[in-house]
């Protein structure tokens, strides 16, 4: 049951109270009515003379002009309104970005600005885990993908994977990569100081890493992947002024990751012995990012 803390209503006043009696005298209701005014107790007035209630007209509501978001997002986040959730594609009006939340570990990622690329209009949406999971699970399913995710299998086993982010601190995001209103790609941007990755090299604060897929197989092999990459990272430095340096860290024997890295900026540092895999340590510095 609830309880109220704050004051209560005052005693009800007494007979034979002296000076607390009143005198219970009723008014015409037509002479209340000209000290009310514009009170709000009432409809509109002029000169304290009442506005009969069929002469006002309510203004007529605005025609809408803007266009419906695509279906794939039409839901925001947890915890989001859809005046507050990620922005819509071009041609539309952008939604309000997010405020940061007190310990964004990542700087705000879902109000980044899109990027204008060679391939079209790209950015980053993060996952609502009802509105994408399926189209996840559908590429994670793909054998090009599983054989480096290791995702395969009914949507739980992505959902798993997509919920140990969303429900933890904020240290690794899942993201929708959205290129002209189309959701064709999946990235995953993530503190690697933070992450147990940090273990295996020498990590700086704020250190920034990036995973990817390609979804869609007509997407794969044309160079989208360098061009991706290099917007992403750039997001990165663009709206991290912390972070001096974005990482990645993909598995040795992926050679077409290992090349798209490469092209989209990134230097090879070093070999790391991981827990799950070999792996190629890609590095796109801030110092170096016009240079490469």
């Amino acid at each position: 049951m609830h309880t109220d803390s704050g004051p209560g209503p005052g005693p009800a006043p007494r007979p034979g109270g002296g000076a607390e009696d009143t005198l219970d005298l009723r008014l015409p209701d037509d002479f209340l009515r000209l000290f009310r005014g514009n009170d709000g107790a009432g409809p509109p007035t002029q000169a304290g003379v009442p506005t009969p209630a069929s002469t006002v007209a309510p203004a007529p509501a605005p025609a809408s002009t803007v266009t419906p978001p695509p279906a794939w997002e039409s839901a925001p986040p947890a915890g989001q309104t859809a005046a507050t959730a990620p922005g819509s594609g071009p041609g539309r009006a952008m939604a309000a970005p997010l405020a940061p939340a007190a310990g964004d570990l990542l700087d705000n990622l879902g109000g980044w600005e899109p990027a204008a690329t060679p391939v079209g209009v790209f950015r980053l949406v993060p996952v609502i885990v009802q509105r994408d999971l399926a189209l996840i699970s559908v590429w994670m399913n793909d054998p090009a993908v599983a054989a480096f995710w290791e995702l395969a299998g009914p949507d739980s086993v992505t959902a798993t994977h997509l919920r140990a982010q969303l429900d933890g601190d904020g240290r690794s995001i899942p993201c929708l990569g959205v290129l002209d209103d189309k959701p064709m790609s999946y990235f995953e941007i993530y503190r690697a100081d933070l992450d147990p990755l940090a273990r295996h090299y020498p990590a700086r604060p704020h250190d920034t890493g990036i995973h990817l897929l390609i979804g869609g197989v007509v997407d794969r092999g044309r160079g989208i992947g360098s061009v991706l990459l290099r917007a992403v990272s750039d997001l990165v430095l663009d709206n991290r002024p912390r972070c001096t340096r974005v990482l990645a860290e993909p598995d040795m024997r992926n050679t077409p990751s290992v090349s798209a890295f490469l092209t989209s900026g990134f230097r090879y540092s070093a070999e790391l012995d991981l827990p799950d895999k070999r792996a190629a340590l890609m590095v796109r510095d801030r110092a170096l990012r016009n240079l490469l």
